[in-house]
């Protein structure tokens, strides 16, 4: 009861309104979760598993999609000559609506496939639903995971406890040291990219990558050992994902919370890797695709998600998509050169998707590449115009270098040295952390 009180004042000091969806998806998938068990017949079954869906999706759709569907319709008739008018919804996207809505989603979903039996305690799924920690970001949460932790009696373990705090401090660096230090020049360059040269909007490109790795890994992190602290364990959500040797090993290390949502509870349902070349294709664009569309309601996400899909597609035709499963030069420091040009190649492909993710609209994204060949030079202009932009290139190397000696490791701040590196990181996050310009969580709008 306590979290579940600490959880709704959480949210609702955003905007208190929109608690009523959060109850309405609880109670709905609650009181359908156990309707579920009751019925033997598979056609009630379904017909409850519908239910539950229209009302996740159908509250994802009206919020978030509404919008954007209606204007794309009304430009499509305008582009084929039809005047055509429909009124558009003004209203504010609620934070977090896409990670709980498949949170509570799967919990209906997985009642259906009889892989886990529905509580009858109203207050631990309001709970699991709303748990603050991982409430507006994510890590997205299975029932068969997160639900037991509340009926389970817990006992405070100062060890457990401990890893949470370090957890804490390490998302803290991420988000305050390394994102938001990107954020202020990755806002100048795409805002400008019409006026610099190739090397700038390159490097905008990469510190960009670097603030939404920073940013959501290091929410993902605080939010994992906040749950810690409760005696709550999460799943991980991210393993490195920038050391990742193909497109296919960085879904395995990208978010992966939502990654493996989409594998179990669409892909796999639509066949996965199983029939013709032809539908395995397919299978990849429309998870790539949906993938894409959860992140927002943009164009620009689409296209974002299909890139990802076209560079998958090759790997899983040739069957070489689960072959890089293992830490990258796990038995040496250095990585050999294939393994090197392995990882650039990724992380450059990588890097071209994100000015899709990033730019509000397709035709700035196409400027953006544009700019890059219209104005192609590498002098560093930007590198001495730019306040600390130096300074900021040699503190990325350096985040690089502490997370390349931990990457077998689930965070940095762990072994022998522990006192020694929670101490430079607080340093670094009152030094660089504290006076930066402060940014909101990227994922917050999704």
């Amino acid at each position: 009861m306590l979290l579940l009180t600490a959880s709704y004042v959480f949210y609702g000091w955003w905007d208190y309104r929109f608690l009523s969806l959060i109850a309405i998806s609880t109670l709905a998938d609650y009181f359908i979760g156990l309707a579920m068990v009751k019925k033997r017949f598979i056609k009630r079954r379904k017909i409850l598993l519908l239910t539950s869906t229209f009302i996740n999706l159908g509250m994802l759709g009206i919020f978030k999609y509404y919008n954007f569907f209606i204007e794309s319709w009304m430009q499509a008739g305008d582009s084929l000559g039809f005047n055509m008018h429909f009124e558009t919804l003004q209203i504010i996207l609620p934070v977090g609506i896409s990670f709980y809505s498949f949170q509570t989603l799967s919990y209906t979903i997985d009642i259906y496939r009889k892989k886990i039996k529905p509580t009858s305690n109203l207050i631990e799924f309001a709970a699991f639903v709303s748990f603050f920690p991982q409430l507006v970001a994510g890590p997205i949460e299975r029932a068969s995971n997160l639900l037991p932790q509340f009926g389970r009696e817990r006992k405070f373990d100062f060890e457990f406890a401990k890893s949470g705090v370090n957890l804490i401090i390490w998302g803290l660096f991420q988000k305050m040291v390394i994102a938001d230090n990107c954020a202020t020049f990755v806002n100048n360059i795409f805002e400008n990219y019409q006026s610099h040269n190739s090397l700038t909007l390159a490097l905008g490109s990469i510190y960009f990558a670097f603030q939404i790795y920073g940013d959501f890994a290091g929410y993902s992190n605080i939010a994992i050992g906040t749950a810690r602290l409760f005696g709550f364990s999460l799943m991980r959500n991210f393993n490195y994902p920038y050391f990742s040797r193909d497109l296919a090993e960085f879904w395995r290390r990208w978010h992966i919370s939502l990654s493996t949502w989409f594998r179990d509870y669409l892909y796999i349902p639509l066949g996965g890797s199983r029939g013709t070349r032809s539908q395995k294709i397919r299978n990849v664009y429309i998870i790539f695709l949906v993938s894409g569309l959860w992140h927002g309601a943009n164009w620009t996400f689409l296209v974002w998600g299909a890139i990802h899909a076209t560079f998958f597609i090759p790997l899983m035709i040739a069957k070489t998509n689960r072959k890089n499963i293992d830490h990258v030069a796990e038995k040496s420091f250095f990585p050999g050169l294939t393994e090197s040009l392995q990882m650039l190649s990724t992380f450059f492909i990588v890097c071209c998707a994100w000015v899709f993710f990033r730019c509000p609209s397709i035709s700035d994204s196409i400027g953006y590449f544009h700019s890059f060949f219209q104005n192609f030079s590498l002098s560093p202009e930007y590198l001495s115009i730019g306040r600390y932009s130096t300074e900021l290139l040699l503190l990325l190397s350096v985040f690089v270098l502490i997370e390349w000696t931990s990457r077998t490791q689930e965070q940095p701040i762990t072994g022998n040295q522990k006192f020694l590196k929670t101490s430079l990181a607080l340093l670094m996050i009152t030094m660089f952390g504290v006076f930066s310009d402060h940014s909101n969580f990227i994922y917050f709008q999704f």
